[in-house]
């Protein structure tokens, strides 16, 4: 019988670089941002499609994680928000 991998042994397996993990950890880390922004500011997926001609559909692949957005993508749903990306250094503790 074949025994399921945790994630934590399938990623060690995959050998992600740093910087790959970083990226994973960047790209969920604004998904879930973005999420509880539309969510802080009252606006439905419908909505937020409205105001800024992305389809509805696309908002859900993006917050279901199912597709990366890009950065232009980004910007476009945050900005009727009142947010946008930024770039900022790593924090010390960083490797």
């Amino acid at each position: 019988m074949s025994k399921f991998k945790t994630w934590k042994e399938l990623e060690k397996e995959l050998n992600f670089t740093p910087e790959e993990d970083e990226e994973m950890k960047l790209e969920l880390d604004i998904i879930k941002t973005l999420i509880e922004v539309r969510k802080n500011t009252n606006l439905t997926q419908r909505e937020l499609s409205e105001k800024t001609g992305i389809k509805q559909p696309s908002i859900a692949k993006i917050e279901s994680l199912a597709h990366s957005p890009q950065t232009s993508t980004l910007i476009k749903l945050l900005y009727p928000m009142g947010y946008t990306l930024k770039i900022v250094p790593l924090g010390t503790n960083k490797k």
